[in-house]
Formats: C-alpha cells, structure tokens, sequence
C-alpha cells in the first residue's frame, strides 16, 4: 500500500504502544502492540486485520448488539476483514500482533495456488477464536524472527505466504482445493537457483526472487525446492550464508561486521547469535579455535 495501514493510524489514536512494525516487499503488513485501560472504536479501514493475542487479553471486551462480549487470552485471534466496525473496551493489560493485507494479496495467493482468478472473493469474520495452524506460524516465524534483518526476510516472506494460503483456504468461500504438488525441481531449475543463491548471499534474497529464478508461483516453488533440497528455501539460504562466514572467518582477517554484511545479515549481532545457535560457538570463538589448530 502506498499509504500506512489505517488500522495503525487509528490504534496510535487510542495511545497504543507500537512495539515494533514493519512493511515486507509485497506490500503486507506487520505490527506489534501493547495497550491497557483504553476504550478503542475502530472505524471500517480499508483492508484486512488478523489479529493474534500474544500475552494477556483476558480482560479485552467487543461490544455487541447483545453487550459486551469477552474472550481474550493469548493464542486467541481475531480477523476482522475490511469495512469492519467494532468498538473495544480494554480493561487489562494485552499485547498482541497485527498481520494487514488486503484483497489484492487474497487474489495474488489464490492465482498462485489454485491457478484460478477467483471472483467475489470475501473473507470471514472471526472473533476470539483458535487456530493451532495460524498460532504456530506466529510464534515460530512471525515472533521469532527479526523483521528488520535481511537474513530473515525470506522466512517472513515464505511464512506469510503460508498463512495467507491457510486464511484463503480456511476463511474465505473461496473452495478450490489446491493442485497437487508432485516430484522436486528438474535439476537445470535447481542449478540455477543454487547458483542465483550464492550469486546473492550479501542481498535481501525473496522467495519471490528464487520463484522467479525457476518460473514458477512461490506456493509450487517453495514446496518442489524442498523435495529437491531436503530444505525449506529459507533454511538452504541461511546454511549457505553460514558456510560463507565460516569461509571468510578462516581465511581472512575481515572484521565481524564486514563478515556480516557480505552474508547478508544486518548487524553483527544478528550473525553472532545465528552462528553461534548453528555452530555452537561465536564467530570470534570459530575463528579462534581455527587459528591454534
């Protein structure tokens, strides 16, 4: 979108705390909130919020025709699609997180998936409602990954075009059962896109980048990699960016922060803590224990 979600601008109204926030290359939408003792009335924005209670909420109300509705707790998500109005009596503490996307991110998966330009395409309203699907790629991809640093933002790609997938198929009356995966990439296709991969490891690599490289939807990409690779293209990525590092930290004397940047991570930190929970040791640690061999 070329103008900020209006579901932020209107939860910065109500002096919710933003946490943290971020727009990926496709155009969806993240945020991070915190808030407390506040009585927000949200105001039909123009595109869609699934919302994923993340710590407390137990005291968050929806108002109704029939009173105030309560239900909140964390793993509980609400997704509220666009033109939807609601007020919301927050009584406690909550901190919760925001995925925004609109029609159009809807219709982009759907043709990818299914092959198919729906028509009429609506998605459902939910409120205070489970979903172990949706609550798993939260916590293990959306919440634990950096949503600021290059190195992690093919996962977010790949998970959010996962979840996208899910909402289409579970919360949409778009019925279409997806076409069937078969058999990995052909080996030209996997060539080049290994080859596109170290060409770019210093640069913010997209699963759209490696779908296009092979010419083919991210869904169907993402999936032939893997029985091709044994690895999610986020996982290939990430093993060859640290096998770069172990490279240069062997045989240069580059700086850590250079080492960084020429695997395509954001900050030094970032790469410590990457290496070190793939290696068990720091980077300066690996180079140490490679000089007094």
């Amino acid at each position: 979108m070329s103008k900020p979600y209006r579901m932020i601008e209107c939860l910065q109204q109500y002096q919710a705390e933003q946490l943290d926030t971020t727009i990926l290359e496709n155009g969806i939408g993240m945020s991070s909130w915190y808030n407390q003792h506040a009585l927000v009335d949200v105001d039909s924005p123009d595109h869609h919020t699934l919302s994923l209670y993340t710590k407390d909420g137990y005291q968050s109300f929806l108002k109704t025709p029939h009173g105030w509705r309560n239900g909140g707790r964390p793993d509980r998500l609400c997704l509220m699609p666009k033109d939807y109005s609601s007020v919301w009596d927050i009584r406690g503490a909550i901190s919760f997180v925001h995925f925004y996307f609109t029609d159009q991110h809807l219709s982009d998966v759907a043709e990818s998936v299914w092959d198919k330009s729906p028509y009429g395409l609506s998605i459902d309203e939910r409120i205070f409602a489970d979903d172990p699907q949706i609550t798993t790629l939260y916590r293990q991809f959306l919440l634990n990954l950096s949503w600021h640093d290059s190195a992690d933002r093919l996962a977010l790609s790949s998970a959010t075009t996962l979840l996208l997938t899910h909402l289409v198929r579970h919360y949409t009356n778009f019925k279409w059962h997806p076409l069937p995966v078969t058999g990995g990439l052909a080996p030209f296709q996997l060539a080049r896109v290994k080859g596109y991969i170290d060409a770019n490891l210093s640069a913010n690599i997209q699963l759209s980048d490696l779908a296009a490289v092979a010419n083919l939807s991210e869904y169907h990409f993402a999936r032939m990699f893997k029985q091709s690779a044994g690895l999610t293209p986020h996982q290939y990525v990430m093993q060859q960016r640290l096998l770069l590092a172990k490279t240069l930290l062997k045989k240069t004397d580059l700086s850590l922060v250079t080492i960084a940047l020429q695997c395509g991570f954001s900050s030094s930190g970032h790469f410590s803590n990457r290496f070190k929970l793939a290696s068990g040791c720091t980077p300066s640690q690996y180079r140490q224990n490679y000089i007094t061999r």
